[in-house]
């Protein structure tokens, strides 16, 4: 019962934000250009400025070699995910159109908007660094495997033709981690004023993130979520499947890992879909009120799966 109460209240904080950016919303203060170019400030400027300070803080080179470890029990662990998929599609004879959505939303997770803020409340930031490891298998994941599949799953059974966009593999996010990486190996020294400024920019993350999922749930409109078969499946594999695998290679096999390394890629595989999901729906004519649906439910249902998953973790 400490565990749960403990879980609980480290996410209301999470909630009260979330419900902050939804009241807001509702009550007409953001015009329709304020949620994309929040996430643009988020994605392009805050985010990396944070990734960038939290490396040089937080790593250093022998823990470096050793997050290489996790970054193959991470990819372990995207390849089954990836298999219960197509398996799932294939025993449940899931139409076209909605399979890259359902293939998409078992491997791939929500991690910027939220799994950054919610792993920074329940973990600290001294759990970023392996964060970022989660994070580059699920930027690599989404969209090589994950966008081919979301934009060549068309309703009509017929594949659509698209141009592959090479430059979603280095998001600013990345950027960031790679230019820090390279400050750390080289040990280049980083000015006070500039690691304060940095600092202060990125501390902007964690809550104008939790603000932009409230604006998200209130445009998506909580009337139109619906649980139709192929929404249970796919709500079934990001919120049990995933996490349970994930739990389970890294109790049998990855021994000695540190606790905090452990419950943050546990919490990582549980976070909500893909927010990009419709948008990639409709670029390759598949099922968007699925993708839609799907996204706005988990985003909602994260707030009971984080406290279950917690306290599971104990």
């Amino acid at each position: 019962m400490d565990v749960l109460l403990t879980s609980i209240q480290s996410i209301i904080p999470i909630i009260v934000i979330i419900v902050l950016g939804y009241f807001l919303q509702a009550r007409g203060w953001f015009g329709e250009e304020f949620a994309p170019n929040l996430s643009r400030l988020i994605m392009n400027v805050a985010l990396p400025a944070s990734i960038f300070v939290s490396v040089l803080k937080y790593l250093t080179l022998d823990k470096l070699v050793s997050l290489s470890s996790g970054l193959v029990y991470v990819f372990a662990a995207f390849v089954g995910t990836y298999i219960l998929a197509f398996l799932a599609v294939w025993i449940f004879k899931v139409q076209p159109g909605r399979r890259g959505t359902m293939i998409n939303t078992f491997a791939n997770a929500n991690t910027i908007f939220i799994g950054l803020p919610l792993n920074i409340a329940l973990f600290g930031d001294n759990a970023l660094p392996f964060f970022l490891v989660y994070y580059i298998m699920n930027t690599i994941s989404t969209w090589t495997l994950g966008v081919y599949l979301m934009t060549s799953d068309s309703k009509s059974g017929k594949k659509q033709q698209t141009k592959f966009n090479w430059k979603k593999l280095l998001p600013a996010p990345l950027v960031g981690f790679l230019i820090a990486l390279v400050f750390l190996l080289a040990r280049i020294p980083v000015p006070d004023f500039a690691t304060n400024t940095l600092t202060y920019i990125g501390n902007l993350v964690t809550p104008l993130s939790l603000i932009y999922i409230g604006i998200t749930l209130q445009k998506a409109g909580l009337k139109t979520i619906r649980f139709d078969r192929d929404t249970i499946i796919t709500l079934v594999g990001r919120f049990i499947l995933a996490p349970a695998l994930m739990f389970s290679l890294l109790y049998f096999t990855a021994h000695g890992m540190p606790t905090t390394e452990f419950n943050t890629f546990v919490i990582q595989s549980a976070a909500p879909a893909l927010a990009v999901l419709p948008i990639l729906a409709n670029q390759g004519d598949g099922d968007v009120e699925l993708s839609t649906n799907i996204v706005t439910i988990s985003t909602i249902l994260f707030v009971i799966v984080v406290p279950i998953v917690m306290t599971l973790l104990g």
